[in-house]
């Protein structure tokens, strides 16, 4: 094979492996149960208090849990208390109401517990004392259960509902001590941006921490912890998850997810969101971790800019020296010619 014959193979097979090289890099680069802080406590009509009563009570005792009621308007208003049960509406925190009066939840059902109720005429401009009377059978098994009491005007009466949207409601948990058992298990946990999972991200621009747990026990649960994200060695950033006044609980038999947003992601560089979680009586803990890149799009333009600059000073360097060497038998051929 002759010297230019060579060279283009070599040539070739240089510029084939940096286009396959440049493919690879740009494909790289394209590559509460019940959220119990909120229910519906305040409408233009009325307003109740506490958002939520949290209690325990041995089997075959009583407690009176009293709430408050306000008249928001200028005139008397007669109240209609209704006891309801109620389950995990989704996974995002909403309760879902059983309304029907008749009706009870399958499992963990306060309102079986609780007493009646009568109406209440709350003169305008001011509160009442509402004491809901909750009586637990001798022979009640041990774990949570939960229901609320929901407050609307009268007159809004619905056959036997009462309106939901006209209804203010205080959330009640009850504990029933003897054999609980507490068991959470964290089901998911991801680091997203816009929904999508990935190995590396061109910036860090509204990172989400998706945390989801699944309550396999008998009693409302309420994680806490610190969600902190870390960039090689050093903390950028750290949020106290489920800390609040009222934690949002995980009611038995369902799941709970929340979002966490991110910060301090903002240069290149290999990153780690480590988390810790605390619940229980027993102060049980989860850890777990992600780790993930960021490789903005600079980088990556710089580096494909760079093999390429390296792969045309090799390219020329190997052209000179094929010149070089064909000028030089060039050369030599021509001196053996005149010397005949």
């Amino acid at each position: 094979m002759g010297i230019s014959t060579r060279y283009r193979a070599n040539t070739k097979i240089i510029f084939a492996a940096a286009a396959m090289f440049v493919v690879s890099l740009i494909g790289a680069a394209q590559s509460l149960a019940v959220e119990t802080g909120a229910p519906n406590t305040t409408t233009g009509t009325l307003k109740v208090s506490p958002v939520r009563s949290d209690i325990s009570i041995k089997p075959g005792e009583s407690q009176i849990v009293e709430m408050t009621v306000s008249n928001l308007t200028e005139e008397a208003i007669e109240i209609r208390p209704t006891t309801n049960d109620f389950i995990a509406g989704n996974e995002n925190g909403s309760p879902a109401l059983i309304l029907d009066e008749n009706e009870f939840a399958p499992t963990h059902s306060l309102k079986r517990f609780m007493s009646p109720l009568e109406n209440v005429t709350i003169p305008a401009g001011e509160a009442a004392k509402v004491e809901v009377l909750i009586e637990v059978p001798a022979d009640a098994q041990a774990g949570g259960y939960f229901g609320a009491v929901r407050f609307a005007p009268a007159g809004t009466e619905d056959g036997s509902q009462v309106n939901l949207n006209a209804s203010v409601a205080s959330l009640i948990l009850l504990t029933v001590p003897g054999d609980i058992v507490e068991k959470l298990q964290l089901t998911d946990f991801n680091v997203t941006q816009e929904g999508t999972t990935k190995p590396f991200y061109y910036d860090g621009k509204d990172m989400i921490a998706g945390v989801r747990f699944e309550n396999t026990g008998n009693l409302q649960l309420a994680p806490f912890g610190k969600v902190s994200v870390l960039r090689g060695n050093d903390v950028v950033y750290d949020v106290d998850f489920n800390d609040k006044e009222i934690k949002d609980m995980i009611l038995p038999d369902s799941a709970r997810k929340w979002d966490v947003p991110l910060k301090g992601i903002d240069k290149f560089g290999k990153y780690t969101v480590m988390s810790t979680f605390t619940y229980g009586t027993k102060n049980q803990t989860i850890e777990v971790s992600k780790t993930f890149w960021v490789i903005p799009m600079s980088f990556i333009l710089a580096a494909i800019a760079g093999v390429l600059l390296v792969i045309g000073i090799t390219a020329l360097i190997v052209w000179l020296v094929m010149r070089k060497r064909k000028n030089h038998q060039a050369r030599k051929s021509h001196t053996r010619g005149v010397g005949r």
